[in-house]
């Protein structure tokens, strides 16, 4: 009955105003005044609050410190979004091996032998259609009649607002598409009420979400005119080009040529590369809107969370590793990478950063957390080396779209036949290794500009971004036995799996609670 309280639960989740007046770096998770649905839209300040609440379903799991006041009920309700989408992207991957000991077992997305039950695919399908709820719900309050009450330059700015509603719903439901396929569909042409959701195909949300893509980069800002962690046209372009990148596993039908197009619209935009990529993950990222397309914001005093990035910087801190080096109090002694990972890196590639002191290269026993090479990506610490933490919860943002992926997105299109220019796909990936070498010792020739070696490259420079399992399963490597790393499918030296894992499953509830819905092969 998950999928129906979902829905019901809508008039009064929104029956308050949630956060700060301000979409920015100042999210606040602490709601200062109750009132009603019917008191919040009547206002410009009003709509931006409830806004940013939907931001912020995306890093945070409640509206108290820590995740305290959850949105949800249930035993995974302080995991929040970004949390278990990093999980289900890369723990089952070859970037990650995985130790907890607070209980929230993740074994068997780490060997593949996840089921319909699974906590923590559930808690991703829940999530997801959480963010979508709450994104229909402020969509239902912005039309014509609602708005007529209102000045016209606050009838555009609401308007505005309303895009980015529907860009964020349009993230979730890319993230749905690709996690689970043939999924329930909902929006905010659906009255608030008990119903079915009817099922949607994968091919037919692909082609929903390039509709409405299309249609909201029209109505976004461009990137030197939208604020900071807001989204602007560009990410609506990037996100269709990710969207295009996979189409082929979505429907079917391959379209890297349209993904070439969206990538140089972005790159005409003006965006360019961050200097130091290490920079890219630090306390102060916020300041990197050259290449940071559209972030997850953290911040200490305001979106207080153990999920998001605060998970990212405190879980790899391990064995040796000093926390304060990291701009925390403690290390959670939890990720690792593994051999096949590590073997990728040259020497002199910058990225490959790996915390050898007191670690194991081989992975014997996935429960130590003395094997496998640790790497911190994300710190807590400021540009000048100081941090300020709140219990070890942090202030560094999650980059979800960057100008880098961007461009490996295009050489992977044009190597893939999707047309383009290689001259420029060649420049585009230089460009990056000149950032990881340093000097153009990393500069590669058209000869090397392979698929295999852009598939190593997204490791190198992608890594822990939540992309590894989607770039896997494109090119043929998740499942089956085409490439085999450490406790891949649960046996020391990796085996070949079900294909049926390039999926996750319906969780059983919404099975069997929603007669339209059918299950994805093998489950």
């Amino acid at each position: 009955m998950m999928k129906t309280k979902l829905i019901l639960l809508l008039t009064g989740m929104m029956c308050f105003i949630v956060l700060h007046t301000s979409c920015t770096k100042d999210l606040d998770q602490f709601p200062s005044v109750e009132t009603t649905s019917e008191q919040v839209y009547t206002s410009v300040e009003g709509y931006q609050s409830v806004l940013a609440k939907l931001y912020a379903s995306f890093a945070v799991a409640g509206n108290g410190r820590g995740d305290d006041d959850p949105d949800m009920a249930g035993t995974t309700a302080s995991w929040g979004y970004l949390r278990v989408y990093f999980n289900l992207q890369e723990i089952p991957t070859d970037e990650m091996i995985y130790t907890w000991t607070g209980g929230d077992n993740l074994v068997d997305i780490q060997f593949m032998n996840w089921g319909a039950s699974d906590t923590w695919v559930n808690a991703m399908y829940y999530r997801i259609y959480y963010t979508i709820a709450i994104c229909n719900e402020f969509l239902r309050n912005v039309t014509d009649e609602k708005l007529a009450a209102f000045a016209e330059a606050d009838q555009v700015a609401i308007r505005e607002f309303a895009a980015e509603a529907r860009f964020l719903r349009a993230l979730a439901y890319s993230h749905a598409m690709d996690l689970y396929g043939n999924v329930p569909f909902v929006t905010e042409q659906d009255v608030v009420g008990a119903f079915f959701p009817p099922r949607i195909t994968r091919a037919e949300l692909f082609s929903y979400l390039e509709g409405e893509l299309r249609e909201i980069a029209e109505l976004l800002p461009e990137g030197s005119s939208h604020v900071y962690g807001r989204v602007g046209r560009e990410a609506a372009w990037a996100l269709l080009a990710k969207n295009y990148l996979n189409a082929q596993v979505y429907t079917g039908e391959a379209r890297y040529s349209d993904c070439i197009d969206y990538c140089q619209k972005i790159i005409d935009a003006g965006y360019t590369l961050q200097e130091d990529y290490k920079k890219l993950f630090n306390a102060d990222n916020d300041q990197r809107t050259e290449e940071i397309i559209f972030a997850i914001q953290a911040d200490v005093a305001h979106t207080s969370t153990w999920g998001a990035t605060t998970y990212l910087v405190n879980g790899p801190i391990v064995g040796s590793m000093k926390a304060e080096d990291y701009g925390v109090l403690s290390g959670w002694n939890s990720f690792r990478t593994l051999r096949e990972f590590v073997g990728i890196f040259n020497a002199a590639d910058t990225r490959g950063d790996f915390w050898t002191d007191g670690q194991t290269l081989d992975v014997d026993d996935p429960s130590s957390s003395s094997q496998g090479y640790s790497i911190v990506k994300f710190t807590n610490l400021k540009d000048d080396g100081t941090f300020v933490t709140d219990e070890g919860m942090v202030s560094t943002d999650f980059p979800m779209i960057r100008l880098a992926d961007v461009y490996l997105m295009y050489a992977e299109s044009v190597v893939r036949g999707g047309g383009g220019n290689l001259q420029q796909a060649l420049d585009l990936v230089n460009q990056i290794r000149h950032r990881a070498y340093g000097s153009d010792e990393g500069k590669i020739s058209t000869a090397q500009l392979t698929l295999d070696f852009i598939l190593e490259e997204r490791g190198r420079e992608l890594f822990w971004e939540a992309t590894r399992r989607t770039d896997l399963i494109r090119f043929g490597r998740f499942t089956g036995g085409n490439y085999l790393w450490q406790w891949k499918g649960g046996v020391i030296d990796g085996r070949a799996t079900d294909a049926k894992f390039n999926l996750y499953p319906i969780p059983v509830t919404d099975m069997a609670a929603n007669p339209n819905l059918v299950q994805n092969t093998g489950y």
